[in-house]
């Protein structure tokens, strides 16, 4: 007699039923055990291990070869979400196929990043899709319904989107603490979240590292308040690597690391990704906290409940039923030519004095640092193809010759001891510039100690000489004849060794120091400097003295391939592993001086020339568009990046990219980079008041569109906004136009965005071919704000406007509406008192926490006084007092004067010390002339304080 299957194997049970049954049967250390991201086996139940997370941004990562699509931001600035769907079910069907190889692959998927690229020179910006909330959720809705898949029970993977909440600095990301005032947070960064996971394909989320309003985001109440709230799907709650002891290491938010991780279970999180595979340390603070009855029963219970519910919809207790694994697929002719067109459709074609496309039987040169390669980032799988902007233009058959020259300088490195010599007997060649790629691990190329290290000899004739390429910065690279860039081992010594730069630590950057007549050699991935030794070149605390003698300017060989073609195209732009990546912000919006130098040259020897820039963020390029005729743009591309540039810069397919961030003219128009209140600095393209180089959304053709009878209709009743307009291609080539609707509220009693983009759709379109198209978008999303008096989403009574173009600042029809609205009443500060980080404008404050679980405060203590502005607050017949609720950890004595703004009444409240930031008291004081009616109320803040909430009599 065959017994009975266990409740939680019977498929026909709902997964809330299964789940539950599972749960009784696991014992207290088995549950607490699944809380780690490395879930050990349950033998006795026959359960599986599991582990969460698997980086699956643009392709599958970390696991060797797979099908490697273009980079995050080059999938945003396709602006399809078709495409990028697409791409998310290539990307899911082949880590299913992986994972049937290998078990280390995982289901649980750390993709996309939907943090919003509202500062260009953060470093990570190559993950998102957009400095826009709805173009990210769009995109970001698109890709976990690929990843996710479409069965009514079963998941191909399960997406986590990263980071929540407000992460976009590098520079001190663990300890940083981002200000979020309620209408940055309620307009901008919650909906880029809230679209996806609304949209049912998302399994949960990634807090950040960094803090908001100086609370851990891994301890954030914003989880439960709005982000569970969302959906009915149990979001599971993966912490970044790391993120759990943080929170009582480098934040010291926690006096313990039991206190840390039981803070960061109440709040939410489920699963602890920390110390890697051994989840040890997590189970005994869990355990600890446990004991200490910090965490109940309860507490591990609804996580694990999380986390197996996530395990049940991927199949892993049905594999029989499962439909994903047969539908699994790796490298199929499909993925190939779906990551060219992904490249494609990412090239944004910047200008274009009619250079483009290139006339068939066109002789080019291709020059510059990126020209004959394909470059990677932290997130990339290793390639299985690749073809680079030179080989794919040399194969394409309009092109009748193509020339190549790097552009990178030839040096000479010579010290006291001798010139440095790469000696012979390398026993392997670099992988070829296109086509298949070798099976080679390159972090094991780098890392080889067998291969012999740099040595000197006496005479410049056995020199080698190596190409310096200079990354901006100060940071430079060194390529010996072969290839291979110079790199340190573990054990120290330079030697030819690495593919490409990579790896979390960097092994192949050098920086030159002057020092004694010639120059230091540092190396940048350990901080020491390059020493001769006996046996060879290795770093020490101490280094030699190099001299560099250039053998050949870089500029000189691209300035001579340029003579002799008719077209240069000239190819810059970053590596991925290079300033500005992951743990590394960049400095500056300018092109490397070395890369400005190349392109300058190229277009003294030819006019003829195009500027490629491949990159994962925006440069500052204003010379060069005011010289050049044509300028392009794209983010790395992926293994048919090559292929994929060719064929735009010959005309077999239109360029129809469209920027998806604003580039700007320079540095001076950003705001700082910890400045979070893109409202008061003007930032993205929302509020920008200068003029950028290149708008959001902007973007070339080769052929023309023009747009025509662009109507609007708003219905208040069922909260409807619905816009048509029609699109004509009005040129000779067929293409693809992006047509763009943007909102603007004209008399707003907020300072509001210049234009917010509410809709959007790419469309192919023949020459002569017209279409009439209609964008259907709630009236809250087109017209609302959040109400920061009220503390609720609003429509408010006005004028607005509706316009489409071809981009943020190309906008080709305007439609104007009048809306009733619902009125903003005055705050009834008489009545319900007033929370100090309910403003509506500040200087020089900023959020804080109240306390270590939930609400907010107003700090100030820089050198200059700090304002806060409350508009339109209602004192009724008469106010006489004032109670301010604050907080002062530092001795001595601050104030806070209260005034009510053109009354003549101010009140000064002198704060003593209360010993601790948390340790909060009243203070009271009388209003002069009791101020009656509505009125603004400003609060000056001097010295170190914290104010949480004021009241009035």
């Amino acid at each position: 007699m065959t017994a009975e299957p266990l409740p939680f194997r019977d498929p026909r049970a709902a997964v809330e039923e299964r789940v539950a049954d599972l749960l009784g049967r696991l014992t207290l250390p088995e549950r607490i055990a699944m809380l780690h991201q490395f879930a050990p086996a349950v033998d006795r139940l026959g359960i599986p291990a599991f582990r969460t997370g698997q980086e699956a941004l643009h392709g599958v990562a970390w696991m060797g070869q797979a099908t490697v699509f273009p980079q995050a931001v080059g999938l945003g600035a396709t602006w399809n979400e078709e495409l990028v769907r697409r791409v998310g079910e290539a990307t899911g069907r082949e880590v299913r196929a992986m994972r049937a190889k290998d078990p280390k692959v995982g289901l649980n998927v750390w993709s996309p990043t939907v943090n919003l690229l509202r500062h260009p020179l953060w470093g990570r910006n190559e993950e998102g899709y957009a400095e826009d909330p709805h173009l990210t959720a769009a995109l970001a809705s698109a890709y976990t319904r690929g990843l996710r898949g479409d069965h009514p029970v079963y998941w191909r993977t399960a997406p986590v989107l990263k980071h929540w909440l407000a992460h976009n600095h590098e520079h001190e990301r663990d300890i940083a603490s981002t200000s979020l005032r309620a209408r940055v947070l309620h307009e901008y960064e919650l909906p880029a979240f809230r679209g996806p996971v609304r949209s049912g394909a998302v399994a949960g989320v990634m807090p950040a590292y960094n803090l908001v309003n100086g609370r851990p985001n891994h301890l954030s109440p914003l989880l439960a308040e709005h982000l569970r709230t969302w959906t009915a799907l149990p979001l599971v709650v993966c912490s970044d690597a790391g993120a759990p002891s943080n929170i009582a290491g480098s934040q010291g938010y926690m006096p313990g690391h039991a206190e840390g991780l039981a803070a960061a279970l109440r709040a939410g999180v489920d699963s602890f990704t920390d110390h890697g595979e051994d989840a040890a340390p997590t189970v005994e603070r869990l355990t600890a906290a446990l004991d200490a009855g910090l965490i109940t029963e309860a507490d591990v219970d609804t996580a694990v409940a999380r986390l197996l519910g996530m395990r049940f919809r991927l199949g892993q207790f049905d594999p029989d039923l499962d439909p994903f694994d047969a539908d699994a697929a790796f490298d199929t002719p499909e993925h190939r030519t779906l990551a060219r067109t992904a490249a494609e459709q990412a090239v944004v074609l910047l200008k274009n004095d009619g250079v483009l496309p290139l006339r068939p039987g066109v002789r080019v040169a291709v020059v510059g640092p990126l020209a004959d390669e394909v470059k990677l980032d932290w997130y990339s799988g290793a390639l299985l193809h690749r073809t680079t902007p030179f080989a794919g233009l040399r194969d394409h058959p309009a092109i009748a010759s193509a020339v190549h020259a790097d552009g990178t300088d030839l040096v000479r490195l010579r010290t006291e001891r001798g010139w440095v010599r790469v000696p012979d007997g390398d026993d392997g060649a670099a992988p070829g510039g296109d086509g298949a790629v070798a099976a080679l691990d390159p972090a094991l190329l780098r890392g080889r100690t067998d291969l012999p290290p740099l040595t000197t000899v006496p005479g410049a004739a056995e020199a080698t000489a190596l190409s310096l390429a200079d990354w901006g910065d100060g940071v430079l690279t060194l390529r010996a004849p072969d290839g291979r860039y110079l790199s340190v081992a573990d054990d120290g010594y330079v030697r030819a060794a690495a593919e490409q730069p990579g790896g979390w630590v960097v092994q192949e950057t050098f920086s030159l120091q002057p020092h004694g007549g010639g120059h230091l050699l540092r190396h940048r991935g350990t901080g020491h400097h390059v020493s001769v030794a006996a046996d060879g070149l290795k770093v020490a605390e101490a280094g030699d003295v190099f001299h560099v003698e250039t053998v050949r300017r870089g500029e000189d060989a691209v300035a001579a391939a340029a003579a002799g073609a008719d077209v240069v195209i000239v190819v810059v732009g970053n590596d991925p592993h290079i300033n500005g990546r992951e743990t590394e912000d960049r400095t500056t919006l300018a092109l490397p001086p070395q890369q400005d130098r190349l392109w300058r040259a190229a277009h003294a020897a030819n006019p003829r020339t195009v500027l490629v820039m491949t990159s994962a963020y925006p440069y500052a390029v204003a010379e060069a568009d005011a010289e050049l005729p044509a300028l392009l743009w794209t983010a790395h591309g992926g293994q048919a990046a090559g292929s994929a540039l060719a064929r735009v810069l010959c005309g077999e397919v239109a360029p129809a990219g469209r920027l998806p961030q604003t580039w700007y003219a320079g540095d001076h128009q950003l705001p700082g980079l910890l400045d979070y209140d893109l409202i008061a600095s003007r930032a993205t393209y929302l509020y920008c008041d200068d003029t950028p180089l290149y708008p959001f959304g902007h973007g070339l053709s080769y052929t023309s569109f023009g747009y025509t009878a662009l109507a609007a209709r708003a219905d208040e009743e069922s909260g409807t906004l619905t816009a048509e307009v029609t699109v004509t291609n009005t040129g000779g080539t067929a293409g693809d136009e992006v047509v763009q609707v943007y909102a603007r509220a004209e008399h707003g009693s907020v300072p509001r965005p210049h234009r917010a983009l509410i809709a959007h759709r790419r469309v192919h379109l023949a020459p002569g071919e017209e279409r009439r198209l209609t964008f259907t978008v709630p009236l809250a999303d087109a017209f609302g704000f959040w109400d920061t008096a009220h503390g609720r989403w609003t429509v408010e009574p006005g004028t607005y406007t509706v316009a489409a173009g071809a981009s943020s600042r190309d906008l080709r029809g305007r439609v104007t509406l009048t809306l009733a609205g619902e009125p903003s009443e005055p705050r009834q500060v008489r009545v319900t008192g007033l929370a100090a980080a309910a403003f509506d404008d500040s200087r020089g404050t900023w959020l804080t926490d109240t306390d270590k679980r939930s609400g907010d405060a107003v700090a100030a203590g820089g050198e200059e006084p700090g304002e806060l502005l409350y508009r339109a607050c209602d004192f009724g017949a008469g106010t006489a007092t004032v109670r301010l609720r604050v907080a002062r950890e530092e001795p001595g004595e601050a104030t806070v004067t209260v005034e009510a703004v053109g009354t003549g009444s101010r009140a000064v409240l002198r704060v003593p010390s209360t010993g601790d930031r948390y340790a909060w008291t009243t203070v009271t004081a009388p209003l002069p002339g009791a101020p009656a009616g509505v009125r603004d109320l400003r609060l000056t803040l001097r010295g170190p304080v914290r104010v949480e909430r004021l009241a009035f009599g």
